[in-house]
């Protein structure tokens, strides 16, 4: 049976997705003199940390390789600051919503989806969070589709410190996670979106030291024991996220998972673009 926090996840994500999904965040980064897609995607997410050290994003984003964020950071507090990407990213991220989602935007079920959501995403436990920490620190907004995805942002952010703590855990690195969850997925792991661009070699060898481990069979497929901790990860970042909810009565969670399945069916149907 699929646990509150996982069937949660899937009802937020698409949300929180058109961040990095959607024209309209990407348009609104680049107005600010932003070089590219990936140069607003750190400005925009590493944002409410302030400007602090590539090595410090690098560490806290958790599954980007060795270099790549240091292509971005500082640089791109040059351009623009942390508080002018913030806003840009809202704006654009409300915009993306408003056109996805149509009358949707204005409906009963939406505003009473970001209150509830807020409340959830404004209780959870901060210690060890430390982006969800940074999130926690911004003011919420009043508009009902910007409240939304600000929640979902938390939320989103609050699950994903989770889960790099179970990816800590069961020591499953940065790049070792992305070839987990491919290959979990029945992906080879040159074919994966976050990690086909590394060098051969590099990939190569994560592979290899993921064999050496037993996680990994002898043909490149997930054994066992890497399906099992794949599993396990999932399961324990479900458990991390749970405590969310725990603001909500069981009605108001109810209400909740109604009024967010045809915001996030309509999300998920356009792939939050």
């Amino acid at each position: 049976m699929e646990s509150t926090a996982r069937r949660l996840s899937r009802l937020v994500d698409p949300i929180h997705e058109v961040a990095y999904r959607a024209a309209e965040p990407t348009t609104a980064l680049m107005a600010l003199g932003h070089r590219n897609y990936w140069d607003g995607y750190f400005a925009g997410r590493a944002a409410p940390l302030g400007r602090v050290p590539a090595e410090v994003i690098h560490a806290v984003f958790y599954n980007f390789a060795d270099g790549e964020v240091a292509r971005h950071i500082p640089k791109v507090w040059d351009t623009a600051t942390p508080e002018a990407a913030l806003a840009a990213r809202e704006q654009g991220c409300v915009a993306a919503l408003r056109r996805i989602l149509g009358d949707l935007a204005d409906a009963p079920g939406l505003a009473r989806a970001a209150d509830l959501a807020t409340r959830a995403a404004t209780s959870a436990p901060a210690e060890g969070r430390i982006l969800y920490a940074a999130l926690r620190t911004l003011p919420v907004p009043e508009e009902p589709v910007a409240k939304l995805w600000h929640a979902a942002t938390l939320l989103r952010e609050h699950r994903g410190d989770g889960h790099i703590a179970a990816l800590v855990t069961a020591d499953i690195g940065g790049t070792e996670c992305h070839v987990l969850g491919a290959l979990y997925n029945d992906v080879p792991a040159e074919k994966s979106g976050r990690v086909h661009h590394l060098p051969a070699a590099q990939l190569a060898a994560v592979v290899q030291g993921m064999r050496a481990r037993g996680l990994i069979d002898a043909v490149g497929w997930l054994s066992d024991a890497g399906r099992q901790t794949r599993e396990q990860i999932e399961s324990l970042t479900d458990t991390l996220a749970a405590p969310a909810y725990d603001s909500l009565e069981p009605s108001e969670l109810d209400q909740l998972i109604a009024d967010l399945e045809p915001i996030s069916a309509t999300l998920d149907a356009a792939g939050s673009r």
